[in-house]
């Protein structure tokens, strides 16, 4: 796999888990949640607080992750 963010953005299957590095006024910020869409300049992730939309000209790194653990059952 390669180390350019973008180009590895563009790689990864869709509904893949990803985190993505990217910047905002200010300084930067994560997106961590499924690649749901993407096109020739940007992408979506879908985050638990809802769909973010990344353009590739702000993304610094990027990288795919493994899902989340299951939920621990209480008792």
């Amino acid at each position: 796999m390669t180390t350019d963010p973008v180009r590895r953005l563009t790689e990864l299957p869709l509904n893949r888990r990803v985190v993505v590095r990217y910047r905002i006024e200010g300084g930067f910020t994560d997106a961590l949640g499924y690649l749901r869409s993407r096109d020739d300049s940007g992408c979506q992730v879908e985050t638990r607080r809802g769909l973010v939309t990344v353009a590739f000209a702000d993304v610094v790194a990027a990288k795919p992750v493994p899902e989340r653990p299951a939920r621990r059952a209480m008792w």
